[in-house]
Order: C-alpha cells, then structure tokens, then sequence
C-alpha cells in the first residue's frame, strides 16, 4: 500500500467520525505539495467546507489533527486557505530509500565491465591544515566519485598526499628551533594545525632575516638565497634524503601529528580513499626523470644547487623542479 492510500483510507475515516461525510478513499485526494508550502502531500478541504459547516481554515485543522493521530508517519500539518499541507517523517524516506537501494538498486546502475576512473582528490601538503581549498575539492572529489558509481563505473579514489620537500622541511626545523616540545596533546591544537603553526613561525622569523641582510647592503633576492634559516633547511633536506636517523625520525613524528589532523577532518566530511600515495615513496622515480631531463639539456642547475627549467618564453617564470 502506498503512502497516498494509507492517507486516503485515513481521510476516509476521519470525515465519517467527525462529520459524518461519505467519500470513497481515493488516493487521488493527496497530492504533492505545491512548491513554495511547507509540506510533502496535500489534501484540499473545500469540497467538504458546506457539509461540515466549517471554514477551510477549521475543518483543514481538524482533519490534519485526525490523519496526524492515525497516520504514524505524519509528522506535522499546517493549513493555508484551505489546502492542508502533510509534513511525512524523515525517517519514512529514508526507510523508502533503503528499501528501493537494496532491492531494486533505486537510483543505481550495475557496475559496469571496463578499466576503473581514477579520481585524486585532496592531496594535501602535511606543513599545514586542510584549508578552505582543500574542502572544496575533498566535496567535488567524492561527490563526483559518488556519481560515477552510481552511473556504474568502477571507481578508485586515491589521496596524493604531499609529504616530503623544502616546505616540510620549514615546519621541522621551525619546531626544533622555537616549539619548546610543544605536542598537539599539550597544546590541545589538531595535529595539521599545529604543524600549519609552525610553518608560519618559520616564514616570521625567516622574513625577518631577510630585512636584516637587506639593511647589510644584500639584495632581496640574495638575501632569500642566504638567510640562514632557509640554509639550515635546505641541509634539513639534505639530510632528509640521504636517511638521516635524526631528521627522518622527527619527520615521522610530525607527519604522525598531521594525518591524525587531517583523519578528523575526514570523518567529519564523510570521505575516504580507496588508496592514499605519499611523494616520499615516489620522488626518487621523479628524481631520476629531473635527472634524464638535466642530462638532456632541457633542465639546469642553478648556482645555488637546484634543478629548474626556464618557461619564461611560454609566458611562465622559472620553475624548480629539484631544491
């Protein structure tokens, strides 16, 4: 029985209790609310106004109160001139919506046999929190890998999760410098957002050096170069990537404090990832290729040991491919 009839056959009873009017329990006496009212399904009083010797107002009120007592799934009614507006339970739809989901498929296609879509969402970087950027595309991305899947097509969705580089580095020696042991148990701050702080502390403090080499009579640009708190962190990285025990054991531990930020940020959008890849399994493929490309002379190296390619003729600047 569907829900209009079961509210038909209601009408039905309560115009014969409470007026003594006949009618035959016509499921075509509910309709969808119109758009603009408050209400799922709609039963239009006027036909029964005369008989009742009641306005529309009164007799929609009474008959709302009647099929609300005995329709369980009625949550609530309200009357406008005549037309009384059933508010039907949330729970009622998505009971329908589990049912029609896990017998019939409702809304679903069957999966399809070919090569699945990748979609890569998030990627965040693990020297700062997930930002405002970052939600949008977690939202896209699963929202999309939601459609297609339920268009039918076979879907992996995969986190690119940014976790090694001169940007890490920055946050690291930032916190060994200035963060006097500071934990996110201490300090009662997400794991991403302290880290984040950190990373802000070491661009103050960086920035400040900078002036300083400035007013020694430095360039602005010599003076990035050689401040010496970008020295100490590109030897950081240096020593990141030669497995220093020290360095790689404080850059677990930061990242540790960093994916239980983001995993909470996670929950809470509802999200999650088939596979999650961290650059630091991947970038020595990528070394090797900035490497082939030096070789060939389509890169070079800049006095201050980088890799860059020069896109200046395409519009573009000089990009760092290897710091």
């Amino acid at each position: 029985m569907t829900l209009e009839q079961q509210i038909a056959i209601a009408l039905q009873t309560a115009l014969k209790q409470l007026y003594n009017i006949d009618v035959e329990a016509d499921p075509a006496l509910v309709q969808p609310t119109r758009k603009g009212f408050t209400g799922d399904l709609t039963v239009v009083v006027f036909p029964w106004v005369k008989v009742a010797r009641k306005s529309p107002d009164a007799l929609g009120a009474e008959i709302g109160q009647q099929l609300k007592d005995s329709v369980e799934v009625i949550e609530d009614f309200n009357v406008v001139k005549g037309y009384l507006n059933l508010q039907i339970k949330e729970s009622f739809w998505m009971e329908l919506l589990d049912q029609e989901s896990n017998n019939e498929g409702y809304g679903l296609q069957p999966t399809r046999d070919e090569a699945p879509v990748l979609i890569e969402y998030s990627s965040p970087n693990t020297n700062k929190p997930l930002h405002l950027g970052h939600i949008r595309n977690n939202l896209l991305g699963h929202s999309v890998s939601q459609i297609l899947k339920a268009c039918g097509h076979p879907v992996v969705q995969v986190n690119l999760v940014n976790d090694r580089g001169i940007h890490i580095c920055k946050s690291m020696l930032a916190w060994l410098k200035y963060g006097n042991g500071e934990t996110p148990e201490s300090s009662g701050m997400k794991g991403d957002h302290l880290v984040g702080k950190y990373y802000v502390v070491f661009d103050q403090h960086y920035k400040q050096e900078q002036k300083e080499l400035v007013e020694q009579g430095l360039t602005e640009d010599e003076a990035k170069d050689k401040a010496p708190l970008i020295l100490e962190a590109r030897e950081m990285l240096r020593k990141w990537e030669a497995g220093d025990k020290e360095v790689r054991e404080l850059w677990a531990k930061m990242n540790g404090w960093v994916y239980a930020g983001f995993d909470q940020t996670y929950e809470r959008l509802g999200i999650h990832f088939d596979k999650t890849y961290y650059e630091s399994n991947t970038y020595l493929l990528g070394k090797s290729l900035v490497q082939e490309g030096l070789d060939k002379g389509a890169f070079y190296r800049h006095e201050d040991g980088s890799v860059r390619v020069d896109l200046t003729d395409e519009g573009l600047d000089e990009k760092v491919l290897l710091s």
